[in-house]
């Protein structure tokens, strides 16, 4: 293996390592915020499913990511550091910030900058399709956060009456859970899909290492953005945060089936917008929100750009 195969490796990992805490909040943050499970064991709980959804149920989307955005059959292990790299540096300033952004859409904008700069086949069907997935999401778990809330609110599970507040904050943990193993499923190929781009390791190998990483991540970074999510968005009670981790978990859970990625931060922010407008406009903190969705505009231009650079930068030593 050569030194930037080497580098490369640890780039991604790292990586991975970032994404696990980046998403800690779209996991875990509604049964953090719910007091059904504490903080810790939040953690812990993620970190687990988080390696096994990765490991055992990513093997579509890695074949999605690494051979659906670059057309070449195989790329360099130098485009292939500038893409991972430039990834890495951004999700990385996010985590800094504090804001919820869309790694998947920063990967997919940085692997089109570096294959522009290097002349690569880009397929730029599969970004649109993309695309598209990635605008219908928010909005689609916005209403069905909505709905699921009112739905909810009539079936009646949710009043503290004694024994029955237990087997609903069990169940919000397990949505919870449910929404790590998609994590898992859903986020790894961001890391480690270069991997199969530059035959270094087979789709397993891969999907093992990521989830690796991912798992660290949210042991050892996971706490800001848990807490951001968790207390700085939606005022939530325990119907509005099982219908928004619920709604999230589905909906990324269905792209996952149909070898797709979309955001995790960006379906559980518009289920819980949808959560909080069914409870009324006063419960959604906007300008928390109007400063998410700038990240979400900020993220894929910049990895575009970012990409281009780097991969400038890297071309004459492996691209």
């Amino acid at each position: 293996m050569t030194l930037i195969a080497v580098a490369l490796v640890g780039v991604a990992f790292a990586f991975a390592w970032s994404m696990g805490a980046h998403y800690t909040g779209a996991c875990m943050g509604m049964p953090y915020a719910a007091g059904t499970i504490r903080l810790w064991p939040a953690l812990a709980l993620m970190a687990v499913l988080t390696l096994v959804g990765a490991t055992f149920l990513s093997h579509g989307v890695l074949a999605t990511v690494g051979h659906g955005i670059v057309g070449a059959p195989r790329i360099g292990p130098g485009a292939a550091l500038a893409i991972v790299a430039s990834a890495f540096a951004l999700t990385t300033l996010f985590n800094v910030l504090r804001v919820p952004s869309s790694t998947i859409q920063i990967l997919v904008f940085a692997a089109a900058g570096v294959g522009s700069a290097l002349g690569l086949p880009i397929r730029w069907d599969t970004i649109g399709r993309l695309v598209v997935l990635w605008a219908i999401a928010p909005l689609a778990t916005l209403i069905l956060g909505f709905v699921f809330t009112h739905v909810l609110d009539r079936l009646r599970w949710f009043q503290d009456r004694g024994e029955r507040i237990a087997p609903v904050a069990y169940a919000l943990v397990a949505v919870g859970g449910v929404a790590s193993l998609a994590m898992g499923a859903n986020d790894v190929a961001n890391a480690t899909a270069v991997f199969l781009t530059t035959h270094l390791f087979s789709v397993f190998a891969a999907a093992l290492v990521g989830g690796l990483g991912l798992a660290l991540g949210v042991l050892t970074w996971g706490k800001p953005l848990l807490e951001r999510v968790a207390f700085d968005v939606v005022k939530m009670d325990l119907t509005m945060a099982t219908a928004a981790q619920g709604v999230q978990a589905i909906v990324v859970l269905a792209a996952v089936g149909f070898g797709y990625f979309t955001s995790m931060n960006q379906a559980l922010i518009g289920a819980m917008a949808g959560a909080g407008l069914a409870r009324g406009r006063d419960t959604v903190q906007w300008p928390v929100v109007k400063g998410i969705l700038k990240g979400w505009l900020v993220g894929p231009a910049a990895g575009l750009v970012i990409g281009y650079i780097a991969a400038l930068a890297v071309g004459a030593i492996g691209g």
